[in-house]
């Protein structure tokens, strides 16, 4: 059983209690991680800024240097933390599971390591030059979520040190285990304090709440749900803190007349199931115009008969059971609803455990509860349209806005299209194919600020004007 600890300042620390981390596969215990105190949050806090005042002396250089360190760490110790994310999280190790994901954090490392924010000239001639410097912020506070547990501490950790500076960074009670243990790992080559970890149960003791509110971090990012966003803000506003919140989405995928179902069959079903759906900018909703409605489905249905859904430690599975109860009830309510609305075209019933089938259920509309709300889970709805303006309409019609998608044989057409959706992302012929060299984030109650490239980078530092 893998016991956990917490990292500040460079030491271990194992806090004065404990919760239990269960396999979603199989309900058992596979670990344990700290719950730490505010005395815990505030050593870790002292501790980055201690470590801030050397760090941010670094030069771009440096920096980059020991970011090509880290990601060097992250894939050398590859597989031990997919194994490990698997058995917290319960995605497959194979397909786009935890080896995936993984794989994914040293890339985008890798990448972020190779950015850079130099001195920009504004102005050099006789009546003056004028200089923009962009200079870090201080201490970072990083919140992650559980479904991409690994992953999206890179997002959120790597512009931080990249720009100079220091992290104290809190993963989601339910999938501690892997982010304590990169943060342990990267501890390894960086100075004591530049990364610091904490945990707890959010229950007995809420860090996440604190850190948001604490008077010395200068800036926090989130990655959760759009109702904790709005908390996130709310805590920050009396401190002026610097914010980046990845929400929420409800993302739509449009299908045109022109689109070939077979071809766009698999593109449809990993849009809307990878990581079982629980991921923020998976399709949620399925517009398909009425002559190929039914052709559509049929070919979605046949691929999703063959992908096979087991334990994550399994080689063979494709997709594992969703991660927590809680979100398990959720799904399992709005597809109860969404039975006595509509027809179910595969899966539908609740399996064993944490495991719920691959569903896809047609005759919906706007106004259905498993069309409205963010299912974050296996169940795809698929409206029907006659009208490519209705289509648009209605997958605008949500307050969220992370992204979306458009499937036709015609490119500009389909690009076109795409460019009257309110999202901040737009995929044609895929959908949820987010890459480190293009900014990614959220309009409406999607998300504030931007990640990854230099968009995102900046977010980590203050401007300077230096007039001379």
């Amino acid at each position: 059983m893998h016991q956990a600890t917490m990292t500040i300042g460079g030491r271990a620390v194992a806090g004065a209690g404990t919760f239990e981390v269960r396999n979603p596969s199989t309900g058992q215990v596979i670990g344990t991680a700290p719950n730490g105190s505010s005395a815990d949050l505030d050593a870790a806090v002292a501790a980055a800024h201690a470590a801030f005042q050397s760090w941010s002396q670094k030069s771009d250089a440096e920096l980059a240097e020991a970011c090509v360190a880290v990601t060097n760490k992250i894939n050398a110790h590859a597989e031990e933390l997919a194994v490990l994310l698997t058995q917290e999280q319960g995605k497959p190790l194979n397909g786009m599971g935890s080896r995936f994901e993984v794989g994914g954090a040293g890339a985008w490392s890798g990448y972020t390591a190779g950015l850079s924010l130099p001195m920009r000239v504004l102005q050099d001639n006789e009546q003056g030059r004028i200089e923009l410097h962009r200079k870090p912020l201080g201490v970072v506070g990083s919140i992650t979520p559980w479904n991409y547990p690994v992953l999206i501490a890179v997002w959120h950790v790597l512009p931080a040190l990249r720009t100079g500076n220091t992290v104290v960074i809190k993963p989601s009670p339910f999938t501690p285990l892997a982010t304590l243990r990169m943060v342990e790992l990267l501890n390894e080559v960086l100075p004591p304090g530049v990364i610091n970890s904490v945990s707890c149960d959010d229950k007995t003791s809420n860090l996440g709440a604190q850190m948001s509110a604490h008077p010395v971090i200068r800036k926090i990012v989130f990655t959760g749900s759009t109702g904790t966003g709005k908390r996130v803000m709310a805590s920050a506003a009396e401190t002026l803190k610097r914010l980046t919140l990845e929400l929420g989405g409800n993302d739509a995928g449009i299908v045109l007349p022109d689109a070939d179902p077979k071809a766009i069959a698999e593109g449809l079903f990993w849009g809307g199931f990878i990581n079982n759906g629980q991921t923020c900018a998976a399709m949620k909703r399925l517009y398909v115009h009425d002559s190929i409605h039914d052709d559509v489905c049929e070919h979605l249905v046949a691929y999703a008969r063959n992908v096979k859904m087991g334990d994550g430690m399994d080689e063979t599975s494709m997709l594992g059971p969703m991660q927590n109860r809680p979100q398990f009830d959720i799904v399992s309510r709005l597809v109860a609803d969404a039975k006595k609305k509509g027809e179910v075209l595969i899966g539908g019933e609740p399996g064993d455990g944490l495991f719920f089938p691959a569903t896809i259920i047609a005759g919906l509309k706007n106004g259905d509860s498993l069309v409205d709300t963010e299912q974050f889970g296996p169940a795809l709805p698929v409206i029907r349209y006659s009208d490519v303006n209705e289509a648009v309409r209605a997958a605008n019609d949500s307050h969220n806005g992370l992204g979306g998608s458009v499937w036709s044989s015609d490119i500009d057409h389909a690009k076109r299209i795409a460019l009257r959706m309110e999202t901040g992302s737009v995929w044609i012929n895929k959908h949820g194919a987010i890459q480190p060299n293009a900014p990614f984030g959220g309009v409406k109650l999607s998300g504030v600020g931007s990640e990854f490239t230099e968009d995102g980078m900046k977010e980590y530092t203050d401007g300077q004007v230096i007039f001379s």
